[in-house]
């Protein structure tokens, strides 16, 4: 197969999780006799540094042009810190998902067996929590009418039937390739627009009769998420309690630096670590390249390349179970490795199968 791949490394960590993953795509592809090519075009802070834009339109139409877009991560804390600030590098992703129409954010959240003790949550929790967050992503809150003055503000939390049809689709078939069990989260005894998301399930699920459906308030999915994270197969929800669930979501595996999210939708698809930018860590070496390369597996599994993007996984299994890993995950007293020694180490293994 011939792939065209859009390559947006962004900020801080980002170009040195995203060589690693390029490293491991090339692996797979030299392999299995795939050809594929990459364009890099800028994005977030740097992206404003160079053009003052976090997602100007050049980069825009590398991705449109692309058969997937891999990113990385984009943030600086000079815009963080900047509450006047008028452009963010954060206002870029937001510009990405809505002019790509990538309507559907695919978090899988999974532990490790090697990796329990790491998780903040008792292991008798966590063993075994395997489940998939599917995220509304340019709908809602986030891109609804705003205002704000001195004294008043609001943000708009604003849904349409096309729109919550279409998310609520993705859902019912993630859960039909799964358990087909599928969870729906909102807030309808206190908002109107979850009213309409449950409204719009409710009509839907007799298409649907394998399926295995329930409804849960957010608050209640955050602490169930947390009590008992083995009750979830696939959760479907808005784009702010969405944002909220899959990072809180996130911690369950141990480390952020371990989970990778694709987000689909009208035109190209995108690949990334669901972590951000750690501007902390730039240069060090020290960065988790696992989320990068695992959404490297999420590419190919994308496009029916299933023995490939599995390929992946058994690399990065193999390489947490022999404690070739970045220091927030490895064991006391284990070898020293960094964001290239990893990443080396993976590519040296699928060469070898």
């Amino acid at each position: 197969m011939k792939l065209s791949i859009a390559v947006l490394s962004g900020d801080g960590i980002g170009p040195e999780i995203m060589q690693q993953g390029v490293a491991v795509m090339d692996a797979i592809a030299e392999k299995f006799n795939h050809q594929v090519t990459y364009k890099e075009a800028i994005c977030g802070a740097h992206a404003i540094d160079l053009v003052g834009d976090p997602f100007p339109e050049e980069t825009f139409n590398v991705c449109k042009e692309a058969d997937a877009v891999l990113f990385a991560a984009v943030g600086d804390p000079r815009f963080d810190n900047d509450p006047t600030a008028k452009v963010r590098p954060e206002t870029g992703l937001l510009a990405m998902r809505k002019k790509l129409g990538l309507y559907a954010n695919i978090r899988p959240i999974q532990t490790f067996d090697c990796l329990l003790h790491k998780s903040p949550l008792k292991t008798e929790l966590v063993k075994g929590a395997d489940f998939v967050c599917i995220r509304e992503l340019t709908g809602g809150m986030y891109f609804g009418e705003k205002y704000q003055d001195n004294d008043r503000a609001y943000d708009t939390n604003l849904y349409t039937r096309p729109e919550v049809e279409r998310i609520l689709k993705v859902g019912f078939e993630f859960a039909m390739k799964r358990k087909k069990h599928l969870t729906v989260v909102d807030k309808a005894n206190v908002l109107a627009s979850s009213r309409l998301w449950r409204q719009i399930a409710k009509e839907m699920e007799p298409a649907w009769p394998e399926v295995t459906v329930d409804y849960m308030f957010v608050d209640n999915a955050s602490m169930r998420m947390i009590a008992e994270p083995t009750f979830f197969d696939v959760i479907v929800t808005e784009n702010t309690f969405g944002d909220i669930l899959t990072d809180e979501g996130s911690c369950i595996s141990g480390s952020m630096g371990l989970l990778p999210s694709a987000s689909t939708g009208e035109l190209t698809p995108l690949f990334e670590p669901v972590h951000g930018s750690w501007p902390q860590a730039t240069g060090k070496n020290i960065a988790n390249p696992l989320a990068q390369i695992l959404s490297v597996a999420m590419l190919f599994e994308h496009f029916n390349l299933l023995e490939e993007g599995a390929l992946v996984r058994k690399a990065v299994d193999a390489s947490l179970d022999a404690n070739v890993r970045t220091p927030e995950i490895q064991v006391e007293g284990g070898p020293a490795y960094g964001t290239r020694e990893v990443g080396q180490w993976i590519v040296d293994w699928i060469k070898r199968q």
